[in-house]
């Protein structure tokens, strides 16, 4: 999965831990979903409680229902033909990209499974492709060929669904809400580079997350594009520069982004796209459809229907050596450094 977001923590936790009453901050890190991990709340009291069953849980409860490497989950019985009922988080994933869908004219589009798999992007990796291929791939992408979900659904045969650019950000939203039952009001969540903050860090300051420049090779010493004040937000960046493999007929290089319209992996101006969202599994969906529409139509659709997204985009000029960006005056606002 994609990771070009990185948490900056502060040091003041040194001086907490020496008054047993004080605010603390806790931390969790680990891998699961085929990436990395990392929760930092704030709890007051000398004691915390244990939270690594309670995470290792979700991320299963979520694998159950949408990753296509666990072969007995929701989604890898409906693309294999079976006929399932979806359970909650089956349906919510399901009806934000539904909606999504409909709001990116088809950019985002779940059914995108076969041409994931295709380009070798999915659980089978593969190293050549015959693009003449792609044709008849196409007849089975569109949201549009499903039937609405039901308790007992499946999908039209060689249909096949990947719900992977939306499946990380909506873990994400799924771990904030058990925080926020058990009354927690400040913390951080990432997962995979997917990251939404509540309240403040331990400083009492907004949560600083830094995006990585658009490069294939981290520089340790200037990595960082811009880093952010975050609160009450979500954060997601989806990018064309590390994820990708090399066909090794042709020595071409293939992106993980897939444009549904040509087949092909998306190749325009677009280097990375930050969206700032209400909800996490938004940011990450609408940063996937940026990367897909290319800078043009992502600007468009901004302009038109994006009141609720704040966005950094990072593209090329053919006339232009350097990068160029694009930011919106809200995520402007937003920039530490």
């Amino acid at each position: 999965m994609k990771k070009y977001i990185v948490i900056i923590v502060g040091l003041s936790l040194l001086a907490a831990c020496a008054n047993p009453n004080a605010i603390k901050e806790a931390h969790y890190n680990g891998y699961a979903q085929g990436t990395t991990f990392h929760l930092s709340y704030l709890y007051e009291g000398a004691d915390r409680p244990n939270r690594s069953e309670q995470l290792d849980a979700k991320f299963k409860e979520v694998d159950l229902a949408l990753s296509t490497y666990v072969g007995s989950s929701l989604i890898s019985k409906v693309n294999r033909g079976d006929t399932i009922k979806p359970n909650k988080i089956f349906k919510a994933v399901h009806e934000k990209s539904l909606a999504i869908w409909k709001e990116s004219d088809g950019y985002f589009d779940p059914t995108v499974g076969k041409l994931v798999r295709f380009w070798g992007f999915g659980p089978d990796a593969r190293r050549t492709v015959d693009t003449a291929d792609i044709d008849s791939i196409k007849n089975y992408i569109g949201l549009e060929k499903l039937a609405g979900i039901s308790d007992n659904w499946s999908i039209p045969k060689g249909m096949e669904l990947d719900y992977n650019a939306i499946a990380q950000g909506y873990t994400v939203d799924l771990i904030c809400a058990l925080l926020e039952e058990d009354g927690i009001l400040n913390y951080m969540v990432e997962v995979g580079g997917e990251v939404r903050c509540l309240g403040h860090n331990l400083d009492g300051e907004p949560w600083r997350i830094g995006v990585d420049k658009p490069t294939e090779e981290i520089d340790a010493q200037d990595r960082f594009q811009f880093i952010l004040g975050m609160d009450s937000m979500s954060l997601a960046t989806s990018g064309n520069y590390r994820k990708f493999w090399e066909d090794t007929a042709t020595g071409m290089r293939y992106a993980h982004t897939i444009n549904t319209k040509t087949g092909y992996p998306a190749k325009n101006q677009l280097l990375s796209a930050s969206v700032l969202a209400p909800s996490c599994i938004e940011a990450d969906a609408y940063a996937t459809a940026f990367m897909s529409m290319g800078l043009k139509r992502s600007l468009k659709f901004l302009d038109e229907k994006g009141e609720n997204l704040e966005v950094y985009l990072i593209y090329t000029e053919a006339d232009k050596e350097d990068w160029q960006v694009y930011q919106s005056e809200g995520f402007k606002r937003r920039i530490l450094n």
